[in-house]
């Protein structure tokens, strides 16, 4: 099961005081030479903490994959057009939400998803959707085009109990049956992470919070050593 390690909370504490420090390029080379096998970030419409700088960075120096979500805002989809990250994660987005508070209602933007989809993949960008975990929209989500589903597990994160992580379980068979790569996070950290790596249909985990907060404890490399452990030992 691969790590991805999002630094958007790296350029958070950059945008704090407006300052060129910390910078969330570096801290994503760090992740990568202590196992990162993937690097994620946010570009937001207000751009609060990741922008077109920091991408463009990141798409020339990631050694391993680049992943970015983004909203259906189209001078977003543009840009990533034109720098071409391995991956593009569509979310929802909200201005005034902290952080995402959900997964994609994909029967509302069906035509908008399908369109970005097909352009993404034509300009040879992989599409990834991030929904909540239930079957019908993993199903909806292969009918629409994407090549893999990021399956929301911050409803399971803020109350864990069988029946939501069964939920999980379900929905990543389906993907896979469909052919789908079936990615999951939101929410995961050291302590609860080691359910969802039991789900063997899981190929990607991605974690950004947990894994910043713990970095200005103990430095990035071993909060990013910590949880790939963690990650591999299935603990």
């Amino acid at each position: 099961m691969r790590l991805g390690v999002n630094v958007d909370h790296i350029a958070t504490i950059r945008e704090a005081r407006g300052t060129k420090y910390p910078d969330p390029v570096e801290a994503a080379l760090l992740a990568e030479s202590v196992g990162a096998d993937g690097i994620t970030c946010h570009i937001r419409v207000d751009r609060r903490h990741i922008k077109e700088r920091d991408i463009k960075l990141l798409r020339e120096l990631v050694k391993t994959h680049l992943n970015v979500e983004c909203s259906l805002d189209r001078e977003i989809q543009n840009f990533l057009k034109s720098v071409k990250p391995d991956w593009v994660c569509l979310v929802p987005e909200r201005p005034e939400e902290i952080t995402t508070e959900g997964g994609l209602d994909i029967r509302k933007v069906k035509e908008e998803l399908k369109k970005a989809t097909r352009e993404f993949k034509d300009s040879g960008v992989k599409v990834t959707f991030f929904i909540e975990p239930e079957k019908e929209l993993v199903e909806l989500s292969s009918k629409l085009g994407a090549d893999a589903v990021e399956l929301n597990t911050g409803s399971w994160c803020d109350n864990p109990t069988e029946h939501k992580l069964q939920k999980i379980e379900d929905a990543a068979q389906v993907g896979i049956t469909l052919g789908l790569e079936v990615h999951a996070g939101h929410g995961l950290n050291l302590q609860n992470v080691g359910d969802i790596v039991e789900i063997e249909e899981i190929s990607e985990l991605n974690i950004g919070h947990s894994i910043i907060a713990r970095s200005l404890i103990v430095g990035i490399e071993r909060a990013v050593s910590e949880m790939k452990e963690r990650i591999l030992l299935g603990v």
